[in-house]
């Protein structure tokens, strides 16, 4: 990546870190299934009116939609409103940086060089002992169910890095470039329908209405951060980096989002680090360098 992007990524990485902890306070005064529908309507919405359609087949659009939208918040969400921690959350969907490298050298056979192979393993090794780490609080703890929905987050996120991949290829074969903030906005007409109707059935009627007749600040805030910040200008900024840059080289970024992840909840939800989680930072960070920074070498004429 060049300076410009490689800052585009950490800005990204940021803002999807401090994610996990608003979701948390978002979920304290909005059910799951509801806040995702919040927030995809007003990414949604009045934007459409505004941003054209992308030059896309709608196969593309719902799909992406139903990945990312429905498929990885549902799971996130959910798992995390019935008991899933912030700080491990922000860990264990970082499996999509080691799930869409390999995803994409399936589909389209972009090759894994030997650094990268060595700086997931490493990276792989960071999170694994922070998320050891993080379960010495008791596993028992944590509801089986979230822990699995959890990991289901990073499995639709790497399908949904495949679909918009393929649909800037597509793009690019018919002689135009994808438009992927106006993906990002129109795919998000797809998930507040069924996130309302999962919503409809897990939480009730009467506590949806209830939900909107109490709004906090919190809950407010929490919605137009995660629509704006975290899906708009995140997800915008991930799909380009993607459409410029093999997914191998883009995926594994996002394991910084548990170091800002941590930290951020360390702050706000006093989820302090122990020696070992900060060991597997050090870690991450090295793996992440070793992944993706190259060693050019000068050679100089001689006099």
């Amino acid at each position: 990546m060049n300076r410009k992007d490689a800052l585009l990524a950490l800005l990204v990485v940021i803002i999807w870190g401090a994610n996990f902890t608003v979701i948390k306070l978002g979920l304290g005064g909005v059910p799951s299934m509801l806040l995702v529908a919040i927030r995809y309507s007003l990414v949604a919405f009045p934007a459409v009116f505004i941003i054209k359609k992308p030059k896309t087949s709608w196969n593309y659009i719902i799909w992406y939609g139903l990945t990312v939208g429905v498929g990885q918040f549902s799971c996130l969400f959910y798992a995390m409103e019935i008991g899933m921690p912030a700080g491990l959350a922000s860990i264990i969907v970082q499996l999509q940086g080691f799930i869409s490298p390999f995803l994409s050298s399936i589909f389209f056979m972009e090759k894994l060089a030997k650094k990268q192979l060595l700086g997931f393993v490493i990276a792989a090794i960071g999170l694994s002992i922070i998320g050891y780490a993080s379960l010495q609080g008791g596993l028992a703890s944590i509801p089986p169910l979230a822990l699995l929905l959890t990991i289901g987050a990073p499995v639709f996120w790497s399908t949904s890095n495949i679909i918009s991949k393929k649909a800037s290829l597509q793009a690019s074969e018919d002689g135009h470039k994808l438009d992927m903030l106006s993906m990002v906005i129109w795919s998000s007409l797809i998930p507040p329908i069924p996130m309302l109707v999962l919503s409809y059935f897990i939480d009730t009627p009467q506590a949806i209405i209830g939900s909107f007749a109490s709004l906090s600040f919190m809950s407010i805030f929490s919605a137009i951060y995660l629509a704006l910040a975290s899906t708009i200008f995140g997800y915008g900024v991930w799909n380009i980096l993607i459409s410029k840059y093999p997914l191998s080289k883009v995926a594994p970024t996002s394991l910084l989002v548990p170091v800002f992840g941590l930290l951020v909840s360390q702050l706000v939800l006093k989820e302090y680090l122990s020696t070992a989680q900060w060991l597997g930072v050090i870690i991450i960070l090295l793996g992440l360098i070793v992944s993706n920074v190259t060693i050019k070498k000068e050679v100089k004429n001689g006099i």
